[in-house]
């Protein structure tokens, strides 16, 4: 053996000091990963040739292997780390030669890259990663982060170390929009760094607090990273979890876990909003607990209101704190005695399907132990209940098809049952009450008579709500019922917007806040996936930009405004309205739907094509699709070059090789350990993308093998890379701010700066492995 290493090892080595080494060249990145994996292959093919690479394996005609299969040790669970003493025979690494490894990963490519770059199953989630990134760049270069900036420290100045509270709320605010590192860092670095030097801050926490509120765009919503690890950790944790339950003597891991084996983007996003809030937070109270002990190197700065005019304690608690409370409290409440509720009254042709059992039972004896173990005997013994009543009721009722008397009895009771007022009228109605309440404490000397005319519209159309429809009422009738109060509300929300306008905090964060809740909102709540949403963002975000610099010009962006509300239109009018015009009879209000839909949809067409054509002219547009195109090619090229190299691992056994050294521990939090150290120190050299791409794949296999839930795993992992991220001397963040910072500003006050937020991302770690319940309770509430 070369150096007394095992052969794998030597060629794990050779492979890792090809792609640093390619990686420290000076190409770019993406193509130099898929040139230290044909180079490394060229190397431990040569070597392997030269018989210079032997590998250790277990001789499995040995008479003591023979007696470990005899005992009923699985041949999968023999490895040479777990029985080191058993006869070994010596080979190539290369068993059939180089020339087939070849011949196998040149297929192998051209297969991964069909699957997971040109058409398989997880393309569409990818092309959400362009249009995040187009999302992101579209809203950094329409300066709304310089909006910001100045807006939050104008609300967080007056705070001892109230700058980088404001810097801490502008990147959580900037993660949700744009969920892109380095240009995050970089503009909060060009803006917010000599503002906080220029008013006494520490060069130490003003630079600490750039750095890490700049990388929370690695974990909270929509995050690249978690797109990027979704896409990857749903394949591993399937694959895993089925190897687990045949393992056990199971038939699939659906019998065995007694649930499918499925995690997705949208649940990882739902995981990943409270931990990205809890970061947030933890930064945000150092920085305050910094300005309190330390209160010469953080002081309070006095930048200005935000607000036109003074408004005084009273207007403040009545309007902005007990006004929505009455008005959210009181719909609640409403919702709770069925006063509001759902009027939907559709019936289905079909009973329902019969429940079955919690667990399957009809299991063979090997993996009846493995469930009794796994689920407890409480669980078992249940579901052995369950299913005896279900078999002497003759099985599990199957779904029939209802008569006609049945279904006009079903709709009579629902309509019986239905709440009095529709919960979709309530929130509409509720949410032009919150308009008004807000915009008359923001001008409490402002003309009351328009805000008081929409507040006698609401209070009508919750009359005209009970009085009128009912669940049976269409929705064209409902339309003109509610024409005259919606007509009085809209009046007063007129009013009501010019007086939101001056206030400067509600001006420059309500438009983007609105883009991220209906961005996060669809696929938190289960409306849509990644790729729909992400497009909603860009097509946003665009929309935004060209409205804003149409203001820059004076000009008016009436357009953009109709537009966007073109596009609420239409959705209305498609979720209320049935817009299948191709039946054989279609009503009059369904055609004049299908009109108001189709119109506005055209206008909504025009009013992006205006956007896009006001940011081409402005010369936005351009610079944005190159970036766009940069990053994402970037990424795509990245993921070629990744499966190049992991196959290189693969084809002389470096990935089974890990994989046996990993499983050769009994404890399943000793191997995550392992692997989150090594993720750590390996996000010293390389980024995020080519530890997702080529480090997970391998490890994967065992880490979501286990008991762990799989988006407590991918979590963990992402907050890791975060952490590494920032970690001297290497991490990222630390140069992209060491880029931009002034002068005075030294690498060693950056390295300084970051080292008490590192410690916090580590408790950050710990905080989430002792109450994992932090990761799972928004994906169980919403049923992710």
């Amino acid at each position: 053996m070369l150096f007394g290493l095992d052969g794998v090892e030597i060629g794990l080595i050779i492979v890792f000091l090809c792609l640093f080494g390619g990686i420290l060249s000076g190409f770019p990145v993406a193509f130099a990963i898929g040139g230290a994996g044909v180079i490394s292959f060229a190397i431990i093919a040569a070597l392997d040739s030269a018989g210079l690479l032997i590998h250790q394996a277990i001789d499995t005609s040995s008479a003591e292997y023979a007696g470990l299969i005899a005992e009923g040790v699985r041949q999968e669970a023999i490895s040479i780390f777990r029985y080191p003493e058993l006869p070994r025979i010596g080979e190539p690494v290369f068993v059939q030669g180089w020339e087939t490894a070849l011949d196998r990963n040149v297929s192998f490519v051209v297969n991964r890259i069909n699957e997971r770059v040109l058409a398989g199953q997880s393309i569409e989630t990818l092309l959400a990663v362009l249009m995040f990134v187009l999302m992101g760049i579209t809203l950094e270069r329409s300066k709304i982060a310089n909006d910001l900036l100045t807006t939050m420290a104008r609300v967080f100045g007056p705070l001892p170390g109230g700058l980088a509270v404001s810097v801490v709320v502008v990147g959580a605010f900037l993660a949700a929009s744009t969920g892109i590192v380095g240009a995050t860092v970089v503009t909060m670095g060009l803006l917010s760094l000599p503002t906080m030097l220029r008013n006494g801050y520490s060069p130490e926490l003003a630079t600490g607090v750039i750095a890490v509120s700049g990388t929370l765009g690695q974990i909270i919503p929509p995050s690249i990273v978690i797109v990027l690890l979704g896409t990857l950790a749903g394949d591993l944790y399937s694959a895993a979890q089925e190897e687990r339950a045949q393992l056990v003597g199971c038939t699939d891991a659906l019998t065995y876990l007694g649930e499918p084996a499925v995690v997705s983007v949208g649940t990882l996003f739902q995981a990943a909003l409270l931990p990205g809030i809890l970061l947030a937070v933890l930064y945000a109270g150092y920085a305050l607990f910094y300005a309190i002990i330390n209160p010469a190197k953080a002081p309070p700065v006095e930048l200005g209101s935000t607000n036109s005019e003074v408004i005084t304690r009273t207007d403040a608690y009545t309007w902005f704190l007990g006004a929505p409370i009455a008005i959210i409290g009181g719909l609640i409440l409403l919702g709770q005695v069925n006063l509001v509720g759902s009027q939907d009254i559709t019936v289905d042709s079909f009973s329902d399907a019969g429940q079955t059992a919690s667990l399957r039972t009809n299991v063979g004896p090997e993996c009846e132990a493995a469930m009794q173990m796994l689920h407890g005997m409480d669980a078992w013994n249940a579901a052995v209940e369950e299913q005896r009543v279900i078999d002497e009721a003759g099985g599990v009722a199957q779904s029939v098809a209802l008569t006609e008397e049945e279904i006009v009895e079903a709709r009579a009771q629902m309509i019986a049952n239905a709440a009095p007022i529709g919960t979709g009228l309530a929130i509409g109605l509720a949410l032009f009450a919150l308009i008004l309440t807000t915009a008359r404490g923001t001008s409490p000397s402002g003309n009351p008579v328009p805000l008081l005319i929409g507040a006698l519209g609401v209070l009508l159309g919750f009359a005209v709500d009970v009085a009128f429809i009912s669940p049976t009422t269409t929705p064209g009738v409902t339309v003109l019922l509610m024409a005259i109060p919606v007509a009085m509300a809209l009046y007063g929300c007129r009013a009501a917007v010019g007086m939101l306008g001056q206030n400067e905090l509600l001006r420059v964060v309500f438009p983007p806040l609105v883009l991220i809740v209906a961005v996060l909102g669809s696929i938190l709540g289960g409306i849509t996936n990644p790729t729909p949403a992400a497009a909603l963002g860009a097509g946003g975000a665009i929309m935004l930009a060209a409205y804003r610099r149409l203001k820059d010009e004076d000009k008016s962006g009436r357009i953009i405004i109709m537009a966007t509300f073109s596009i609420l239109i239409m959705i209305l009018v498609g979720v209320n309205f049935d817009l299948r015009v191709n039946q054989d009879t279609v009503t009059l209000e369904n055609w004049i739907a299908f009109l108001v839909a189709e119109g506005t949809y055209l206008f909504a067409m025009f009013g992006i094509f205006y956007a896009c054509w006001t940011l081409f002219r402005t010369g936005v547009l351009s610079p944005v699709v190159r970036e766009t195109a940069k990053v994402t090619s970037m990424v795509f090229t990245i993921l070629i070059g990744s499966q190049l190299l992991n196959l290189v691992v693969i084809s002389f056994g470096g990935e089974h090789y890990i994989q046996q050294f990993l499983r050769s521990f009994d404890n399943e939090w000793t191997v995550f350990l392992i692997v989150m150290l090594v993720l750590f120190v390996l996000g010293f050299v390389l980024d995020f993308l080519e530890i997702i791409y080529i480090v997970i794949p391998i490890v994967g296999p065992v880490i979501y093998g286990g008991t762990m839930d799989p988006k407590w795993v991918t979590i963990m992992i992402a907050v890791n890379l975060q952490t590494s991220f920032l970690t001297p001397p290497f991490g990222f963040a630390l140069f992209y701010l060491r880029g931009v910072a002034p002068p005075q500003v030294t690498t060693g006050h950056i390295y300084r700066g970051i080292i008490p937020f590192v410690g916090i991302q580590v408790l950050g770690l710990i905080l989430l492995s002792l109450f994992p319940q932090v990761v799972t309770i928004v994906p169980n509430l919403l049923g992710g």
